[in-house]
């Protein structure tokens, strides 16, 4: 696949000056400020191997503000320079004179950690603006005056638009790094022409993201069925009719923001690709801490639904068999409560032992993968937010300011790697 942007392999970044955003927004102690997963840092840290020698200036955010995990950097250069086994060094400011003084000080070879982005208002304050705009910011008129060039290997910030994200793009050469280039061939070989049959898990507690998924590979063509589970799949049972049982109804009422719209939008789905969803046929119940099975013909159900059963893991597994394309997010069922984790652990069992192309992801589905230990997995994306909206077909302002970026600088010899 040909990407619309450049690449690393496309610029000349050798003893350059490169600013790279990348994403190692980690789970924190709140407590002890110690880094509980290193899945993205690990990942961006691939990528830092990859680069040619180059002064490299990283920028980065961890958290937001008002959340018991907004720290400072300090903690993820430590740990960044564990993994590369070279010296990261943390500067405590991002913009300001011990920043400047810092990056001009550099020499091939070295990498700095800028503060936290977060940490300051025109971060937060201009998300969504303009790209005039976020040029404009002092973070991005400031940084661009002592770099040559721009990488963003931030994948799963890919849809949001903020002044590290995309304020360089026109007036710095910019690039993919080579994660992000990773994760987008990995999603284009499910989203574009697809090897049939296709089929997409969508499952867990966020049925709007889902509901966005599913409309969107239906009415493109992308996919052949869709499996839902989860209160995914008790939505889909409930616009088809069938009665879940008022603590259930609940239960998606009081969890689910506008959860009527989303039923009308679920049976718009049903009326017009009915033959392509399908939902439990089968499901466990939590019954005063016993699991309790229930089919759809026994419905209203008097107790939560809490996992799918032995009759829907039996078909979707068929089904995952002989896919050749798979796309996956989010758990059948309270996976943490072992009881109920059944119907998660045996539908992603299925994506592991299948022959076919499968890409998954999400936090709670990285994290089933992690602790089953599946490793036949041909994609596990770091994108959570981003996977869901790539995976939406929305716009993802990231790619489009890396588009204008080629656009404007396809021509500068001084910074395109001579062929």
């Amino acid at each position: 696949m040909v990407l619309p942007f450049f690449t690393v392999a496309d610029l000349d970044l050798e003893d350059k000056t490169v600013l790279m955003r990348i994403d190692i927004n980690s789970p924190v102690n709140p407590e002890t400020g110690k880094i509980l997963s290193l899945k993205r840092i690990d990942e961006h840290a691939q990528s830092i191997k990859k680069l040619p020698p180059c002064k490299l200036v990283l920028m980065a955010h961890q958290s937001r503000p008002g959340k018991k995990d907004f720290f400072p950097l300090s903690e993820h250069a430590k740990v960044l320079s564990e993994v590369l086994d070279r010296d990261v060094k943390y500067i405590d400011s991002l913009f300001h004179d011990r920043a400047i003084k810092a990056l001009q000080e550099m020499e091939v070879g070295d990498i700095l950690l800028l503060e936290n982005s977060r940490f300051y208002s025109e971060e937060v304050s201009l998300k969504n603006a303009s790209m005039e705009v976020q040029e404009t910011s002092h973070i991005v008129k400031i940084l661009s005056q002592v770099a040559d060039i721009y990488i963003n290997d931030a994948f799963s910030a890919v849809h949001r638009s903020q002044p590290t994200l995309v304020g360089f793009t026109r007036l710095l050469p910019s690039c993919a790094g080579p994660l992000m280039e990773k994760e987008l061939k990995a999603l284009s070989r499910v989203m574009e022409n697809p090897e049939s049959p296709c089929i997409a898990i969508l499952g867990g507690l966020k049925v709007d993201d889902s509901i966005k998924v599913a409309e969107n590979l239906l009415a493109n063509g992308i996919c052949d069925k869709i499996l839902t589970t989860g209160v995914v799949g008790s939505m889909f049972q409930w616009a088809d009719g069938y009665d879940l049982g008022t603590i259930n109804v609940n239960f998606i009422c009081q969890e689910i923001e506008e959860a009527d719209k989303l039923i009308e939008r679920c049976k718009k789905m049903m009326l017009k690709f009915k033959e392509k969803i399908e939902y439990p046929r089968d499901m466990a119940l939590n019954k005063d801490g016993k699991l309790e099975r229930i089919t759809l013909e026994e419905l209203p159900a008097g107790a939560p639904i809490y996992d799918i059963s032995i009759e829907t893991i039996a078909r979707y597994s068929t089904i995952i068999r002989e896919a050749k394309t798979i796309i996956a997010n989010g758990p059948s069922g309270v996976y943490e409560i072992p009881k109920f984790s059944d119907g998660t652990v045996e539908i992603f069992r299925a994506v592991n032992n299948s022959s076919g192309y499968s890409v998954m992801g999400g936090g709670e589905t990285t994290a089933v993968i992690k602790d089953k230990k599946f490793t036949g997995i041909d994609h596990v994306s770091t994108g959570g937010g981003a996977l869901i909206n790539y995976l939406s077909g929305k716009e993802m302002p990231v790619l489009t300011a890396l588009k204008r970026s080629k656009e404007l600088f396809t021509n500068d010899e001084n910074v395109i790697k001579k062929k």
